[in-house]
């Protein structure tokens, strides 16, 4: 059975909405050609107090889709090459989102490669409805156990670098 996540999903706390992702299934529609993988890690980034946020010190041109309430994309650039894809969780003008850190997908072990593999971009995916027919994430009832740890290359986030809020699928 295939249940696209309707909105009320993304309102949820973004831990929760972090650890409900795991298990789930990225879809992308691009033409003719579907892409789908099983997610299998996620970060959480929630609020002005988390240092490793985008947006924890101000609203800006660039982090300006996080404040928008859960249920898009927030799509942007790292490194001048790779894009970065999140789901961007809880209400309005709360800066929160989940990264899609990887996928059950040759290649996808990495937020850049699974959009380089996804073909997601930034210009094209940026802000973009979750609940719509082009980007969007299934549940397909699976049910993995997920164990948790600190997010990666946030060292710069003083305590923050430290929250247990990365999630994977716990290794058998």
């Amino acid at each position: 059975m295939k249940i696209k996540l309707k909105r009320d999903f993304y309102l949820n706390p973004t831990l929760q909405v972090a650890k409900d992702l795991i298990g789930k299934f990225l879809i992308h529609k691009k033409g003719n050609k579907i892409y789908q993988a099983q997610i299998i890690e996620t970060e959480a980034y929630s609020g002005f107090n988390d240092m490793a946020s985008h947006a924890a010190k101000k609203k800006t041109k660039r982090n300006e889709i996080m404040f928008k309430q859960g249920g898009c994309a927030y799509v942007y650039l790292i490194y001048g090459m790779y894009h970065c894809l999140n789901v961007v969780t809880e209400k309005n003008d709360y800066p929160s989102a989940v990264l899609i850190r990887a996928l059950d997908y040759p290649n996808s072990d990495g937020p850049g490669k699974l959009c380089r593999e996804f073909e997601i971009t930034k210009q094209i995916h940026n802000g973009i409805d979750l609940t719509g027919n082009v980007l969007w994430i299934e549940d397909r009832g699976i049910k993995p156990n997920i164990v948790s740890d600190k997010r990666i290359c946030v060292d710069y986030a003083g305590e923050s670098a430290n929250w247990p809020w990365r999630f994977v699928i716990k290794e058998k």
